[in-house]
């Protein structure tokens, strides 16, 4: 009963990470089109800093331990070919969160030089990965 509690917290808070994930970099669309003096642009940056500090960061490290928690009680799982790249898909989602803070710390300096457009592209990747991710998941594929 306890593994269904952590694994139902697990989703639960991963489901909040990938909102942050897709919602930051359109933020960031929203504040490449307000000027850098404006009382819109500081609105953009608190809003930012909320998402970063109070969802984003805390979902993360919450998702991960959890996740954790649930290899440690079917550690078989890391023999599947499967799941060692749902893993690193993962993986490529922690460094893709710290990339998004990056950026948050540029638009902070007042320095963002990157367009719009950029962001709008960049806001597609959590998708991408999150499809395979529930992909590799729910089918189990035989890979190798």
């Amino acid at each position: 009963m306890l593994y269904l509690y952590i694994k139902s917290f697990h989703l639960i808070f991963l489901i909040a990470w990938m909102v942050s994930l897709l919602y930051l970099p359109r933020l960031f669309v929203y504040h490449t089109s307000v000027s850098k003096v404006s009382s819109s642009y500081n609105l953009f940056l608190l809003m930012e800093t909320r998402l970063i500090k109070i969802i984003a960061i805390p979902a993360m490290i919450l998702t991960l331990s959890l996740g954790t928690i649930l290899l440690y009680y079917q550690n078989d799982l890391l023999y599947e070919n499967y799941f060692r790249i749902k893993i690193l898909f993962v993986l490529i989602l922690v460094v893709y969160q710290i990339y998004l803070v990056l950026i948050y710390l540029t638009f902070k300096k007042r320095k963002n030089r990157k367009s719009s457009v950029f962001f709008k592209f960049l806001n597609e990747i959590p998708t991408i990965f999150m499809i395979i991710i529930i992909l590799l998941v729910v089918l189990k594929p035989n890979i190798g």
